[in-house]
């Protein structure tokens, strides 16, 4: 797989133009970091000692009961990765992107910085192929189809799960289909079940509910979080919420090129400003279930740019606003008939700056893109005695708009239909679905609409030898394509309208074997799967006639094989559980584009052939300590797998303790405990060891 330039990189003055298209929403957070963490300070004191007078009564904080992470569950047709319940609450200090790394399959490209973008790699498809769903509804970036999950925290989440493939239940909007894997990010309900501990460890039947959270740690960071749900009738619930993050970004590190230099220094130009606000409303009915959520993000940030030749880049600016109001409707209108209807707005503002005063190798930029959205679905299952039926049709339009000269402005419209089939007999299910997908672009000039209409089958099936067997087996083929980027086709000094889309096929073939309890176990989890991708008609960019002039072509083709194995287990030792998580991968991604290339058949760029993680939770009382263990096997930044291109192995150990008792809550994390050097992109070194404290007060 050829790899798109990485935009901040400032090893040529490339860096400018393809940094324009690198990251995908919004504007604006001006920092007074000083006058900020005062107030949050003065904010968070203010209001845990009115919850405390307030509430005084509060039951201690129970936790919800640990959810097998790294472990397919067996009801799932496809490879399931899962944080939720107590695994989730213990890594509630990190964003969506930093609790992945601890699925197998998965690499982050993380570029150093509080404030830099994450993304997210699965079986080394690649960002662009990896669809990530908020509630059940599927977000997008005309821009550059990633979707930074570092922006995602997990205070609002009450699960986080990644489906290789899809996810297989039947009533889904029709666009869940057309990823080659899938993040699903579920934020908490007030009130579900009447159960609120997951949420904000309030009693059962309460009315008002309540959460406020600060920590902080080093190189000046400092978060502060507010959550507060209220009952409004049995059958309606509202929810708000808040928070804010501020980070100098600032950070030592060391940096060694054999034969050349060894070198240490300050990493600066990482800073962030972020603030997030979000609004709920939950309604419940004898037979339908809605929810009504509005979402605000804004912040400032600076991207650093990489460390050449023992120095450190100048570092550009960034600042987003994204603004998006999303809903949905399910209802049973009988026992064989369900409609789900979802819909979202949202409006993204990206002002991007880039000064060569601060880095020569640089021009000067100072550009702003503003994109609307707007998506709607409906879905409808019917249950018969031996099949179930679902057909799902989606509507999505987009528009960019930039202060970019001879800018072309398009507008793309996709629609989506999905036609999917369920059956089962004798321990065997069968489920296959076709998607059709047409997308239009039109641009400002007045050129001939653009149209595509492709057609995305895919086949799963599971089989069970009995209804006590522990054992399940399971396997599933699927195609998908993926449509250039808006950035990919229009964009000034880089876009191509010819590129054709990228097309993959995947198969895979695994197993589930369920562990019973005996004794001081308490059972577990044993996951294995072997997997094959293919990638054709990869998106690459080529320099063009000037160095700040790039073309994009239809290049690559990739294919990849790959293992992954999976256990979870726990343990009763005394008062106390322990739970073991342990993950592996081993992965070949070739690039097989060209023989005559004499890196043809090379490992592709950032993907490691091996890769491991270990995770234990020990649980005594109110205390509950986690330890976890990242490895990453060595890689190249280049199609050439030559000694020039060799990147390191890196593992990381981060450990934490949290202490819980009548509603407060006090947590301790040591990140990086070993100080181990190390940098997952060539030239952006992470850091080295860093703590994060926290106090909670839940009411």
């Amino acid at each position: 797989m050829t790899m798109r330039r990485i935009s901040t990189t400032k090893r040529t003055p490339t860096s400018v133009s393809a940094h324009k298209c690198r990251i995908g929403t919004g504007s604006t957070l001006a920092s007074n970091g000083t006058t900020a963490r005062l107030r949050t300070v003065v904010l968070f004191v203010a209001i845990t000692l009115g919850c405390t007078l307030l509430h005084a009564q509060s039951d201690t904080l129970t936790l919800a009961p640990a959810v097998v992470t790294e472990a397919a569950r067996t009801a799932d047709m496809v490879s399931v990765r899962q944080l939720s319940g107590a695994d989730l609450h213990t890594l509630r200090g990190h964003s969506v992107a930093d609790a992945m790394r601890y699925f197998s399959g998965v690499q982050i490209k993380d570029y150093g910085g509080a404030g830099d973008l994450k993304t997210v790699n699965v079986r080394g498809l690649g960002t662009q192929h990896v669809g990530v769903m908020l509630d059940g509804v599927p977000l997008s970036n005309a821009q550059n189809g990633v979707i930074d999950l570092g922006r995602f925290s997990l205070e609002e989440m009450a699960a986080v799960t990644l489906y290789n493939g899809q996810r297989t239940t039947l009533l889904q909007p029709a666009a869940c289909f057309a990823s080659s894997s899938a993040v699903y990010l579920e934020r908490r309900e007030p009130f579900a079940d009447d159960v609120a501990p997951t949420a904000v460890g309030s009693q059962r039947g309460a009315t008002t509910a309540g959460r406020v959270t600060l920590r902080a740690g080093s190189y000046g960071t400092a978060r502060a979080a507010f959550s507060l749900d209220r009952r409004l009738s049995p059958r309606l619930s509202a929810t708000l919420g808040a928070g804010y993050l501020h980070s100098d970004g600032n950070y030592r590190f060391r940096y060694r090129v054999a034969g050349a230099y060894d070198t240490t220094g300050v990493r600066r130009g990482g800073d962030i400003d972020a603030l997030r606000a979000e609004a709920g409303l939950y309604g419940r009915g004898a037979k339908d279930k809605w929810q009504l959520r509005a979402y605000l993000y804004a912040s400032g940030r600076g991207l650093p740019g990489a460390v050449v030749r023992g120095r450190g880049g100048g570092a550009d600016r960034q600042w987003d606003t994204e603004l998006n109001l999303q809903g949905a409707w399910r209802r049973d209108v009988s026992a064989r008939y369900v409609a789900l209807t979802t819909a979202r707005a949202a409006y993204d503002r990206l002002r991007f700056r880039s000064d060569p005063e601060r880095d020569p190798a640089v021009m000067y930029a100072d550009n702003t893109y503003r994109t609307f959205s707007l998506y709607l679905s409906t879905a409808h299952r019917v249950t018969l005695p031996a099949l179930s039926l679902a057909w799902a049709a989606d509507y999505r339009a987009e528009r960019m708009l930039a202060d970019l000269h001879d800018f072309a402005t398009p507008t793309r419209h996709t629609a989506y239909t999905s036609l999917a089939a369920q059956t089962g007999w004798r321990g065997v299910r069968v489920q296959g679905a076709l998607l059709a997908t047409l997308v239009s672009d039109r641009t400002r000039h007045g050129d001939a609409m653009r149209r595509r209409t492709e057609l995305s089958p895919s086949l799963a099936f599971t089989f069970c030898p009995a209804p006590s067997s522990p054992l399940t087996l399971r396997a599933f083929v699927k195609r998908v394509f993926r449509m250039p980027t808006l950035c990919d086709l229009y964009y000034t000094l880089v876009g191509s309208s010819d590129l054709r889309p990228e097309r993959t096929l995947q198969a895979d073939a695994g197993l589930t074997l369920v562990l019973p309890q005996r004794g001081a176990f308490l059972g577990g989890e044993v996951t294995a799967d072997v997997y094959h991708n293919t990638v054709r008609d990869k998106i690459v960019a080529i320099p063009g006639t000037s160095m700040f002039r790039w073309t994009m072509l239809n290049l690559g083709r990739v294919s990849i094989q790959g293992a992954e194995i999976a256990i979870g287990t726990a343990w009763r030792v005394g008062a106390a559980q322990i739970d073991l998580r342990g993950a592996y991968t081993y992965e070949r991604a070739r690039d097989v584009t060209d023989r005559s290339d004499p890196f043809y058949g090379d490992q592709i760029p950032y993907i490691p052939r091996h890769s491991a993680s270990l995770t234990a939770r020990a649980a005594l009382g109110p205390w509950t300590l986690r330890y976890s263990f990242l490895y990453t096997g060595q890689r190249h930044d280049g199609r050439a797998n030559t000694p020039e291109n060799f990147v390191p192995a890196w593992y990381t150990s981060d450990s934490a303790v949290l202490y819980a008792r009548g509603g407060w809550e006090v947590s301790a994390e040591v990140n990086n405990l070993f100080q181990q050097r190390y940098e997952i992109v060539r030239g952006y070194p992470l850091p080295g060891r860093n703590f994060l404290l926290g106090l909670t007060r839940r009411f």
